[in-house]
Formats: C-alpha cells, structure tokens, sequence
C-alpha cells in the first residue's frame, strides 16, 4: 500500500513582467510505506519544489497529494498542522535550517512543544533519547549549533525531524554540503534509522551515485517533469533515458579520460524552464533526437515491466519493443 500518492502535480511561480515558472509539472508517483524513494536530477529541475508541495509548504496549482489516506491539497491549515507530526522534511543546509540563537535541545523538541506532545520532563527525555540515537550525546542539548562541525549539524537536523516519529520523512538533498567521509556516516545513520523506526523516505539528490546506496525505487526529474522511474537496481544497469544515462556517466570514475568520447556525456546547460522547449524538454542536449523529439512532447509510458520512462527513443528497446509498448 502506498504511504504517499502523488498524483499530476503541478506548481508554477509569478515572475516580474507577467513570466510564469513552471516548476513542477504534472508529477505522478507513489511510495510504499517503509520503502525509500530516489528523487533525481539537476539542480533547477524541480525536486525541492516537489518536496515543499509535498510537506505543504507550498500550495499546488493542480493536481493532488495522498498522505497515509488524507488528501492533503483539500486540507486546512489547522488540519494540515496535525499531520505534520508524521510527515517532516530535513534540509540541504544543516546550519541554515538551525536557529543559532538557540540551544540544541530547544531546538530538536520544538516539534515536541508545537505539537503538545508531552510535558517538560517527557520532552527532556525524549530529546536525550533522540540526539543519542543519531549518534551526538545527551549533554550535547545544552549547546549551540555553531559549536558542531557540518555532519553534526546535519545530525541535530535528524533528531529535529524524527524526535515525533514521523511515518514519512523527506530528504532534501541533506548530504550535498558535507564531505564525502560524512556523507557516508550521514546515509548510513538514515538506513539504520529506517531499519529501526519503520520510516517511509523521499530523499532528494543530484548524485546518483548517492541515490544508489540508498533507494529501491528511483525518479528522474528533468525541467519539473519525472522523464524515468523504476527499480533502482534496474535503472543503474539498464538507463531508458538518454538524460539517465548522462547523469550515470557523470558519475566519477578512476578514468575519467575514457568518458571523453561518450555520447552519454551529458553537454549543454538545462534550458530556462521559463521557456522551456518545444517536444521533448531534453531534446537540445539529447544525442539522438530527431524531429519527432522537436515537436511532441513524449508521455512517461511503461516501456519494459515496471519501468516507465518519457522517451521516443529509449536506450536498450528494440523497435518492435517500443510498437508493443504504445500499441
């Protein structure tokens, strides 16, 4: 059963002089209750804009979010406020997302005191626990946020999210600005947690290599569109996309030289996603686009048994493959 239903979202901004920002753009998915969903793509392609409509703070334009049964675009405010307690979000910027002006353990039993969840001695407790269990100590409440290094702070991030134990817990890119070692002990710390809270991730990244050590079933987002999806073990050895097998390419490897000739190699900047372009949004950066790519927008379709993918030309599918897929 899914956890999370998302279902033709899309979400556009205003700009100066009339312009529209279509940031996300008719985003279909779902998440199965404790599995880990792998949000993937370029910066400026729409994930964290997908993670805020998700958490409600951002309202959607069209379209509709399912959490744990309840519709959450047709709720209040009030009511949205209730289901907050198990339905969080953890930040890229471990130091941005922390007040500095206040103490670590006011900081992760917040949520706690928003929530009239329990009385001072309880929230003490329930703090302590809390930053033990993501690996800080208990006397670490009584101190700053600048007081700790970058996977620290990321840590305290944690133990904010997790201290009303939440069912779902979105991921917004929360490893990008640590270091590799750290961004290790990060992933690492968040399986654990899932394994042992019975937690439902979304977790955002640009890094498939990332992505990889984490989640089952992976989403490939270009210009606020899912253009891939499926089993992640799958995508990694079979990309239907040319963009996801751009983004595997960039992957660093011992020899980079031997990339040098790759079609694969993801070249050109994402196109403004004010204008984006006509038919296939990846058709100015794709290899093998033709006319039919310049002019119809291709529809995410199931191209092999549970892999979907928004291509005319998908990597890996014989012709008469692809004839049975849209017959």
């Amino acid at each position: 059963m899914a956890l999370l239903e998302c279902s033709d979202v899309s979400k556009s901004f205003r700009l100066r002089g009339g312009r529209q920002l279509r940031a996300v753009k008719g985003v279909s998915l779902e998440v199965p209750a404790g599995s880990t969903l792998g949000l993937v793509g370029e910066s400026g392609c729409g994930k964290s804009t997908l993670a805020r409509c998700i958490v409600g703070l951002h309202q959607v334009d069209s379209g509709t979010i399912r959490f744990d049964g309840h519709e959450l675009t047709s709720m209040s405010r009030r009511e949205l406020r209730a289901v907050r307690r198990e339905l969080v979000m953890v930040f890229q910027d471990p130091f941005a997302s922390l007040n500095p002006r206040r103490r670590v353990g006011d900081i992760v039993g917040a949520p706690l005191d928003i929530h009239r969840m329990c009385d001072r001695a309880e929230r003490r407790r329930r703090v302590a626990e809390m930053l033990e269990r993501v690996g800080l100590e208990a006397a670490h409440a009584g101190r700053y946020p600048h007081e700790f290094s970058g996977g620290q702070r990321q840590r305290i991030g944690l133990a904010r999210a997790l201290v009303t134990e939440p069912k779902l817990v979105v991921c917004d890119e929360p490893v990008s600005a640590l270091d590799v070692s750290v961004q290790a002990q990060i992933l690492n710390l968040l399986c654990d947690l899932q394994a042992d809270l019975e937690l439902t991730l979304v977790f955002i990244a640009h890094d498939l290599g990332v992505v990889r050590h984490i989640a089952r079933q992976v989403a490939v987002m270009y210009l606020g569109r899912i253009i891939e999806q499926g089993d992640a073990d799958a995508l990694f050895a079979n990309p239907l996309h040319h963009y996801t097998a751009g983004l595997l390419a960039a992957v660093p490897i011992p020899d980079p030289v031997s990339r040098q000739d790759d079609e694969s190699v993801l070249r050109g900047d994402v196109p403004s996603p004010i204008k984006a372009p006509s038919g296939c949004d990846f058709h100015p950066r794709c290899p093998r686009a033709d006319d039919v790519c310049r002019v119809d927008e291709p529809a995410l379709r199931e191209i092999l048994p549970a892999r979907r993918a928004a291509c005319h030309h998908p990597l890996g599918v014989g012709e008469s493959e692809q004839i049975a897929t849209t017959s």
